[in-house]
């Protein structure tokens, strides 16, 4: 066995370890298929106010330009399906944001995973990327064997459907790479014809200035009318399109105690969220990821969804 191989396999079984559902290792390269779909899909103003997706062009299509002389782009998973979720009859909140921010959670894990590269390995330079830089995470984690790109453009895996985190750690490193799984979608349309606001506009293509996600975390502004009704009542984020895919019927809870929610959270009803204070906000949101459309951006939703249901 090379040495490439050995380190390799070094890396993944310590990201086991440390926690992640799985690991993937690919080429440090330009994205070459990536890059007419990312500018196509820039040009048809389907990122509508999310201004920095526009940014860093060049940076989000070659790792290179994010770490001098990279060499290997190490993709990781992270569970996050919970084992209860919030009744039918509340406004609901996508279940990544249940728990602890997972920005945090997963630098941390990340962190411990590059000290072990070079602890093990020696001296190895890199950069921690989760979700928020410009890395295009679910083609880095496609490339690295992880999962297939649904026609919901979330990555999908067999075993474990998609509810998951996708982060990566970009090092000057050169290990044995992984290939592609092939697509398992075949003719199921399932996301397409359950979401809410039409935002999947063909198979991988998402519009993402339709989709409920958007309105409800990115968009800093009054919610648009004609979209009243049509938020299936989500408050912050949306997961419908991953709730009706047949693969997340293999979906198992995580065991991450930090993504674990707030007692008060999943017992919440319509009419607690309508009178929320802005105490029981910080109390409940202590360290979440809702703590980015803010307690104004949360009312906004919830006035949004009350008029609504009138």
């Amino acid at each position: 066995m090379n040495q490439k191989t050995t380190y390799a396999q070094q890396i993944k079984k310590e990201a086991k370890r440390l926690g992640f559902l799985s690991c993937g290792i690919s080429k440090a390269q330009f994205l070459e298929e990536e890059a007419p779909r990312l500018e196509h899909w820039l040009k048809e103003n389907r990122h509508g106010k999310m201004q920095y997706m526009e940014r860093y062009f060049d940076k989000r299509l070659d790792p290179r330009l994010l770490v001098d002389d990279a060499k290997s782009v190490i993709s990781v998973l992270l569970n996050y399906y919970p084992s209860e979720t919030q009744g039918t009859e509340t406004y609901k909140i996508s279940k990544y944001a249940y728990g602890r921010d997972y920005h945090h959670v997963i630098k941390g894990k990340l962190r411990e995973l590059y000290e072990f590269i070079q602890d093990a390995i020696g001296e190895v330079n890199g950069r921690a990327f989760v979700d928020s830089a410009p890395v295009l995470d679910k083609a880095w984690a496609a490339k690295s064997g992880l999962g297939w790109m649904g026609k919901h453009s979330n990555l999908l895996t067999q075993q474990v459907g998609s509810f998951y985190f996708i982060a990566e750690l970009i090092v000057d490193l050169e290990l044995a790479y992984d290939t592609p799984v092939t697509d398992h979608c075949g003719t199921c349309t399932a996301c397409m014809d359950a979401c809410p606001t039409e935002a999947i506009v063909a198979p991988y293509q998402v519009d993402g200035s339709k989709c409920i996600s958007y309105f409800t975390i990115e968009l800093k502004e009054e919610l648009p009318t004609e979209f009243s009704g049509k938020f299936d009542e989500w408050m912050f984020g949306c997961d419908v399109c991953q709730d009706v895919c047949p693969w997340n019927r293999f979906s198992k809870p995580h065991s991450e105690p930090l993504f674990d929610p707030h007692p008060d959270l999943l017992s919440m009803t319509k009419k607690d969220w309508e009178e929320i204070t802005e105490d029981v906000f910080k109390k409940v949101f202590k360290k979440s990821a809702v703590k980015r459309t803010k307690f104004s951006g949360l009312q906004r939703n919830i006035k949004f969804l009350k008029k609504a249901d009138r």
